[in-house]
C-alpha cells in the first residue's frame, strides 16, 4: 500500500473507536506514517488528527494513551533523524520521507493546532524533543532545539493554567511530560516554568490514581496472605502482588526517581510558598494512609528478626522482598521531596519565621514517622538525602520548646507505662526516642521529665530477653536519658534520676546492653557529675561512688569465669549487614575501660589516686589479649588530648616519675620517688638540728 493510499486508510480509522488489535494496527501505522511522510502538510494533518482522533481518546486507557503517544513521536524523530543521516551518505533514492530533522519538527508542531487540548500538544513536542536530542544525540539546530524547548515549557503552562470555563489539564499527562523532558530542557526553559502551578499538578500525579494510588496497594495484601504449616504465605500469582508489580511500571511510578527532581526543582523556585506547604500537608496525609494500610496487614506483626521463622522460604525471596524494595524506591521519592522543602526552608524567609519554622519541622517529621516502618529496615535511614531532612528538622523544632512538646505529646505512645505488644508500634517509639534525644535542650524539667524520661524508663526495666529490635529500643531509651541529664537545667530531676539511672545501668551490663553502650553511658554520666556542671558542687561525692560501684564490680568480675570469658557480638536487626570487627572486652574489662574512659573528667584531688586505682585494675585482668586492649586505651587517654592540661600535666608526671608506667605495662605498684638534692646541700631534718 502506498504511503498516501496509507494516510488515507489512517485518517479514515480514526474516527471510529476499535478493539484492541485494530487499535494497535492504527499505532503502528501512524508510526510509519510519521517517518515516511514526505510532505510537511500531510505531516501535520496526520498529528492534528492524531489529537482529535476517536480511535485513540475514545478508549479507557488512560495515561497508557499518553505514553504511547509520545512513545510514537520518540521512535518517529530518532528514524528520521537515522535517515537524515543515512541520505547525507549515500545517492540516490532517499531513505523515509527525505525531510530533514528541522524540517520534520517544524511540521509536527504546525499539527498540534487549535483543535486539541495544550496538554496533549505536550505530549506530542515531548516526544519529538526526546527522539531528536536525548541520548546524547543533537538533531536539531540550536535554532530549532530553542524552538521545540519553548513550546513544551508554553504548552505545560498553559495546560496548567486554571481557565473558566475551560476544564483543568489532567495532572498526570502533563507531569508524565515535564518529567522525560526535565532533563533536557536549558536553564532559561526551565526558569519559565510556572513552578506555582507545577507543584499541585504533580503532587497530585505522583500520590494519586496515577501515580502511587494513595497507599490503598498495602490494604489488599493482607487478603491474599494464608497460612501453610504455621507460617506466613503470600504467592507470587496472588491478585494483591500482581497489582503491585503492575504499579511499578506505571510511568510516573518507575519514573518517581526523576519525578522528585522535577518537583524538588519546582518546590524550590515556586514563587508562592503556601504551595509548598500544601505540598507538605499532601505528603503527610499520603504517608499516613501508607502507615494506616500497613499497620491493618497482619504481616505488620512480625519483627524484622522473626520472618525467617513465619514466612515460607518462597515467600521470603519472592513477594517479600519484592514488596520492600518497592517501598523503599517509594520512600526514597518521598524523603527526596521532603528534602527540598526542608532546604528551601532554610532560605525562604516566610518558612523561616517564628510561627512557620517549626511547624514545617513538625509536619517534615510526621512524615518521617509515617515512613519509619520501611526507613528502619536494614539501615534504609542512612543515606544523605534522609539525614539532611531528619536532622535540619531536628535542629529547627529543638530551638522551639513549646512546639516540641506538642509534637513530642502528639506522637507520645497510648500506652505510656507498657511496652507495645505490636512490633509496628515499638517501631514508632523507636522513632520517639531517637527524636526525644535531640530535644530537651529548651525543654522545662517537668517536660523532660513526662516526655521523654519516663517513656524511655518504660524499656530501662525491661527485664524479658531483648530481640533485636528491643535492643535498638533499649539503646535509644539510655541515650534519651542521658541527652536529659546532660542539659544544666535538669540539675533537679538528675539528681533523683542519677542513683535509679546507675542502677539501671549496671543490672542491665552486660546481658541488655552492649559494652560500648554501657562505656558511652557512663562516660556521659561522670561528664555530668564533674564541673563545671552545677551538680558536681552540690553533690561532690557521687562521681566518686559511681566509681567505686565500677572498681567494685570490676573486681568481682575478676573472680567470676563468666565474667572473664569475651563477649559474644550485640545482637543486630539484620543479621546480613555489615558489621565493623570489634576488639574482643569481657565484663571485667569492660568495666576497667570504663574507669579509664572516666579520668578525664575527675576533679584534680582525685585524679591522681583514680589513675593509680586503675593502673591496678588493669592488671587483675588475666586474659593477656584482654589486658593488652585495655593498655592500649589507657595509653590513648594520656596521648590523645582527651585531658585538658592540668590533668595531661598530672598524667605525664605520674606515668614518667611517680611509676604509673610501672604499674600500668608490668603491674609494678607505683613507688614513692626519693627526693634528689644538689650536692653538698642539708636536707630539712639535719637543718633543723644545727
Amino acid at each position: 500500500m502506498s504511503i498516501d493510499r496509507l494516510l488515507t486508510k489512517v485518517l479514515e480509522l480514526y474516527q471510529d473507536v476499535h478493539d484492541d488489535a485494530r487499535t494497535e494496527q492504527i499505532y503502528g501505522s501512524t508510526a510509519a506514517l510519521l517517518t515516511n511522510l514526505s510532505n510537511p502538510l500531510n505531516l501535520s494533518l496526520l498529528t492534528s488528527q492524531l489529537l482529535i482522533a476517536p480511535a485513540i481518546w475514545g478508549r479507557p486507557d488512560g495515561m497508557r494513551t499518553c505514553y504511547r503517544i509520545i512513545s510514537i513521536y520518540n521512535s518517529a524523530a530518532i528514524h528520521v533523524r537515522r535517515n537524515e543521516l543515512e541520505n547525507a551518505k549515500h545517492k540516490g533514492p532517499p531513505t523515509g520521507g527525505g525531510l530533514s530533522s528541522d524540517a520534520w519538527t517544524a511540521a509536527v508542531l504546525k499539527g498540534a493546532d487549535g483543535q486539541s487540548s495544550r496538554w496533549q500538544h505536550l505530549l506530542v513536542f515531548t516526544g519529538v524533543l526526546m527522539g531528536m536530542e536525548s541520548g546524547h544525540r543533537s538533531s536539531l539546530s540550536g535554532r530549532m532545539r530553542r524552538t521545540v524547548e519553548r513550546a513544551v515549557v508554553t504548552a505545560a503552562n498553559l495546560a496548567l493554567q486554571r481557565s473558566e470555563p475551560v476544564p483543568p489539564a489532567p495532572a498526570g499527562p502533563v507531569t508524565l511530560a515535564l518529567n522525560y523532558t526535565f532533563p533536557l530542557l536549558s536553564e532559561s526553559s526551565r526558569a519559565a516554568l510556572n513552578c506555582d502551578a507545577l507543584i499541585p499538578a504533580a503532587t497530585a500525579a505522583m500520590l494519586g490514581p496515577d501515580g502511587l494510588e494513595d497507599g490503598v496497594f498495602l490494604s489488599a495484601i493482607d487478603l491474599d496472605v494464608r497460612q501453610a504449616e504455621e507460617k506466613f504465605m503470600w504467592e507470587p500469582n496472588s491478585a494483591s502482588y500482581l497489582h503491585i508489580t503492575q504499579l511499578e511500571r506505571k510511568p510516573l511510578v518507575s519514573g518517581l526517581g526523576p519525578l522528585s527532581r522535577l518537583l524538588g526543582y519546582a518546590i524550590q523556585n515556586a514563587r508562592d510558598s503556601r504551595v509548598v506547604l500544601q505540598l507538605q500537608d499532601d505528603l503527610v496525609a499520603f504517608t499516613g494512609k501508607l502507615l494506616h494500610h500497613w499497620q491493618a496487614n497482619k504481616l505488620s506483626e512480625l519483627e524484622i528478626s522473626e520472618e525467617g521463622v513465619f514466612l515460607t522460604p518462597e515467600t521470603l525471596t519472592g513477594t517479600w522482598e519484592g514488596l520492600w524494595q518497592f517501598l523503599k524506591k517509594l520512600m526514597y521519592g518521598i524523603v527526596a521531596v521532603s528534602q527540598a522543602i526542608v532546604a528551601r526552608s532554610l532560605l525562604d524567609w516566610r518558612l523561616k519565621k517564628h510561627d512557620v519554622a517549626p511547624v514545617v519541622a513538625t509536619k517534615t517529621l510526621h512524615t518521617l514517622r509515617n515512613l519509619y516502618f520501611i526507613t528502619s529496615r536494614n539501615g534504609s535511614d542512612s543515606f544523605q538525602v534522609y539525614s539532611f531532612t531528619y536532622l535540619t528538622s531536628l535542629d529547627t523544632l529543638a530551638r522551639f520548646g513549646d512546639a516540641s512538646a506538642a509534637f513530642l505529646q502528639e506522637i507520645k505512645s497510648t500506652t505510656t507505662g507498657s511496652i507495645p505488644v505490636h512490633p509496628l508500634h515499638r517501631t514508632l517509639d523507636l522513632f520517639y526516642l531517637n527524636v526525644a534525644e535531640h530535644l530537651p535542650l529548651h525543654l522545662p524539667p517537668e517536660a523532660c521529665d513526662n516526655l521523654i524520661v519516663q517513656p524511655a524508663i518504660t524499656y530501662l526495666t525491661h527485664s524479658a530477653p531483648l530481640s533485636p529490635r528491643m535492643m535498638e529500643l533499649f539503646e535509644a531509651a539510655h541515650s534519651a536519658v542521658l541527652s536529659v541529664l546532660s542539659c544544666p537545667h535538669n540539675a533537679p530531676i538528675t539528681v533523683e534520676l542519677v542513683p535509679f539511672y546507675a542502677e539501671t545501668l549496671f543490672s542491665s551490663f552486660p546481658k541488655h546492653i552492649s559494652p560500648r553502650q554501657f562505656r558511652l553511658a557512663f562516660k556521659t554520666m561522670m561528664q555530668i557529675l564533674s564541673p563545671p556542671f552545677p551538680i558536681a558542687a552540690s553533690h561532690p561525692q557521687l562521681a566518686e561512688t559511681l566509681l567505686e560501684m565500677v572498681r567494685f564490680r570490676a573486681s568481682v568480675a575478676g573472680q567470676n569465669p563468666a565474667g572473664q570469658t569475651p563477649l559474644p557480638p550485640p545482637p543486630t536487626v539484620d543479621p546480613q549487614a555489615h558489621q565493623e570487627p570489634q576488639e574482643p572486652m569481657s565484663e571485667q574489662s569492660t568495666l576497667v575501660l570504663t574507669l579509664i574512659d572516666a579520668l578525664p573528667f575527675l576533679q584534680l584531688n582525685i585524679f591522681e589516686d583514680w589513675m593509680t586505682l586503675a593502673a591496678h585494675a588493669v592488671n587483675e585482668i588475666r586474659d593477656p589479649a584482654l589486658r593488652e586492649v585495655v593498655k592500649r586505651r589507657f595509653w590513648e587517654v594520656l596521648v590523645s588530648g582527651e585531658m585538658d592540661v592540668e590533668r595531661a600535666a598530672i598524667g605525664v608526671a605520674w606515668w614518667g616519675t611517680k611509676g604509673g608506667r610501672e604499674a600500668v605495662l608490668f603491674g609494678q605498684p607505683p613507688q614513692r620517688q626519693e627526693m634528689y638534692m644538689m650536692s653538698g646541700a642539708l636536707s630539712t631534718e639535719r637543718e633543723s638540728k644545727l
